[in-house]
């Protein structure tokens, strides 16, 4: 492969990261350049499996598509730009496939699960749609500190399923645990009807409270990262921080106006990382 097509490859993945990414783009603009592009292959792989996963093709469909995505990571010649690139940078920072193998194991898993019926059994998904993220991801940081990086990913799905609960009960799933939705007294039917009730205020702030455990667990793996990449990962987990805070501010509304940070808000976050 020229290295003018691996850098073609590169500039794509890096392009799908500014356009989709609503945290990543913010917090990897501060590495250098080969780090950035490998975090961007790994992002838009991640992207591509969402998008199957969550996408409108029969079922039969999405599960061959996802096959053929894990495919990808055995591919001695691979061909799409994403492949190209995420090949270039397993190899360039021994980024371990069985992470995104595990990718695309939670992917298929949202073809067959739409419940959870405790935090553990939760805890298993999030550690293969958003934990793996951070597994691969901390190959090209430079740690070896896998289960902080793991704890750090699963703290950021875990914020991500507070904000998107009216976005996902429109696909038909649930992600909240099915235990603690009936023993803070909240109905399924209470989320279709986007009610905010005090019972669910306090099943939120109970999620809030684990969520911010996880953040504060995950976050001690700053002290294994170069200067650089530590900005990157308190950048990306100051804004989700601030989604919380957010969330919380507007007494746990998921389902009227938008809890995500505006563009400013953004950036004024990565300005506060850039001055510390």
């Amino acid at each position: 492969m020229s290295t003018a097509a691996v850098d073609q490859a590169y500039a794509e993945v890096q392009r799908v990261t500014r356009e989709r990414a609503k945290n990543f783009a913010y917090g990897i603009m501060v590495l250098p350049a080969e780090k950035r592009r490998a975090i961007a292959a790994v992002y838009a792989f991640a992207r591509e499996v969402d998008d199957v996963a969550d996408g409108d093709l029969p079922l039969a469909e999405k599960r061959s598509r996802l096959e053929a995505l894990r495919a990808l990571l055995d591919d001695e010649a691979p061909a799409s730009p994403m492949a190209v690139a995420l090949a270039d940078a397993r190899a360039r920072f021994d980024i371990p496939k069985h992470a995104l193998a595990a990718l695309v194991d939670g992917g298929l898993q949202d073809t067959e699960q739409a419940r959870y019926a405790t935090f553990d059994e939760l805890r298993g998904y999030c550690e293969k749609v958003a934990g793996a993220v951070g597994v691969a991801c901390v190959a090209v940081y430079g740690s070896d500190d896998v289960e902080r990086a793991r704890t750090l990913g699963i703290a950021l799905q875990l914020i991500n399923i507070m904000r998107d609960v009216a976005e996902d009960w429109e696909l038909g799933r649930v992600y909240l645990p099915q235990d603690e939705l009936a023993g803070h007294g909240v109905a399924e039917d209470d989320l279709g009807r986007g009610e905010v009730t005090p019972a669910w205020r306090s099943l939120m702030a109970f999620q809030a409270e684990r969520a911010r455990a996880h953040l504060g667990e995950g976050l001690k793996l700053l002290g294994t990262l170069d200067r650089r990449s530590a900005l990157c990962v308190s950048t990306f987990a100051g804004l989700y921080r601030g989604q919380l805070d957010r969330i919380e501010a507007n007494g746990f509304d998921v389902f009227g106006p938008s809890c995500r940070l505006s563009t400013p808000a953004k950036l004024a976050v990565v300005a506060r990382g850039l001055v510390r």
